[in-house]
């Protein structure tokens, strides 16, 4: 794509899609909370199917200035430390029977998303993972993530009866919440500021999950906390800025889907800004990327310098090229030739480019040879009164033309 198509299209957000059946056949979704928000503040989704060998073609969907990644099943336990979880073979197979929907692992999707999220972290695209996409980003960075809360993360804290805490149920799949305490000083603070009214500094949230984080990775910070302790939201501090088109985030709720029942009212005010901040970041970087693509136009008195020195040095050549009377004419001629080309490939650094323009244009065409040979006396003024004589042109000082 030129340069010059990046700054007319709006800024792009993929989206991968999650794979279902119906009619005994394979479909594609993306939920459609996501794609409202995204398309209400000012980007478009991008929708990347969950196709066989999709994942070698990630390069189709440039330019890519932000992606989304939600839902799915659950992460093939290959690309973090499933080992470390001391599982019994009969509590696995217990696990595949309970959440039967998520447990069916799909290794296309995590090829996919794996890939894209490392693509953000090696190229500061920004980033929104939510519940899976939250997971997708931790394991992509070395961290690891509990197989089953319900199995491991009990067993291994030793919870009191008012720790426990239920992160699925599917009999109130909309309607179920729980508490989580929220961490001073970071994004989701900021957006849920208006909410926190007592000491605990909890909000509640939807919860569809039955694995979780276990290590966070090294470069992320955590946001929130379920009672259980378990990690509920993170962030990378460092490369978190909107504004300047930085954002690296994982949220283990649903804050799309945090709304009054029968309603599309959030629970809480600051239930979009995830998504308001994330298209921020969005649009910012867009306009980076824009700026670093497009070309610099010579302005007008950068181009009139530019034509001095194409005839000057026409004229020089004329001078290089037919031969001087002695010596030292061929030595002050060589010396002006070499300033000339200096001063050509400063003027091209200076207009942006490589200097290699000026190099193609000056005194290489007939053109130009020409308006050296047939037009002395404009050539003379151009050059700042470089003196004429039978041999051609002899510069009393190279600075004066510039």
């Amino acid at each position: 794509m030129a340069a010059a198509d990046l700054s007319v299209i709006l800024p792009r957000v993929l989206i991968v899609s999650r794979r279902s059946v119906r009619k005994n056949k394979f479909v594609d979704f993306v939920g459609e909370y996501h794609l409202d928000l995204i398309v209400s503040y000012g980007a478009v989704p991008v929708i990347v199917p969950r196709v066989t060998g999709v994942h070698m073609l990630l390069d189709s969907f440039e330019p890519i200035h932000g992606v989304l990644l939600c839902e799915g099943e659950d992460i093939d336990p290959s690309h973090y430390e499933a080992d470390a979880s001391n599982l019994s073979p009969e509590e696995l197979e217990e696990i595949r029977r309970l959440h039967a929907s998520d447990t069916a692992i799909d290794r296309e999707k995590d090829a996919i998303e794996l890939g894209l999220a490392k693509l953000c972290l090696e190229r500061n695209i920004p980033y929104l993972g939510i519940c899976r996409g939250s997971q997708i980003l931790n394991v992509a960075c070395g961290g690891t993530l509990y197989q089953d809360i319900g199995k491991e993360l009990s067993k291994n804290v030793g919870q009191q009866p008012h720790e426990r805490v239920v992160h699925m149920d599917y009999d109130n799949y909309d309607g179920h919440r729980h508490p989580v305490r929220i961490v001073d000083a970071t994004p989701l603070h900021q957006w849920f500021n208006h909410s926190l009214y007592d000491a605990d500094k909890e909000i509640w949230v939807n919860s569809y999950h039955h694995q979780g984080v276990k290590k966070l990775a090294q470069r992320f910070v955590p946001m929130a906390f379920a009672p259980d302790g378990l990690v509920e939201a993170f962030y990378d501090p460092d490369a978190y800025n909107p504004d300047d088109g930085k954002f690296i985030m994982g949220l283990q709720f649903h804050p799309e889907r945090m709304r009054k029942p029968d309603s599309d009212e959030f629970d809480y005010p600051g239930c979009p800004f995830a998504y308001k901040e994330f298209a921020k970041a969005v649009l910012a970087y867009q306009k980076k990327l824009n700026s670093m693509t497009s070309v610099p136009k010579l302005d007008v008195e950068m181009e009139k310098k530019r034509k001095i020195i194409v005839r000057s040095f026409s004229l020089a050549r004329n001078l290089y090229d037919g031969g001087c009377g002695d010596d030292s004419e061929l030595e002050a001629g060589a010396e002006f030739l070499e300033g000339v080309e200096r001063a050509a490939g400063d003027a091209a650094e200076a207009d942006g480019g490589d200097g290699e323009e000026c190099v193609v244009l000056l005194g290489e065409t007939e053109t130009e040879r020409g308006e050296g040979e047939a037009g002395e006396e404009r050539d003379r003024e151009d050059v700042g009164g470089a003196a004429v004589g039978s041999h051609g042109v002899l510069p009393h000082d190279g600075a004066d033309m510039l």
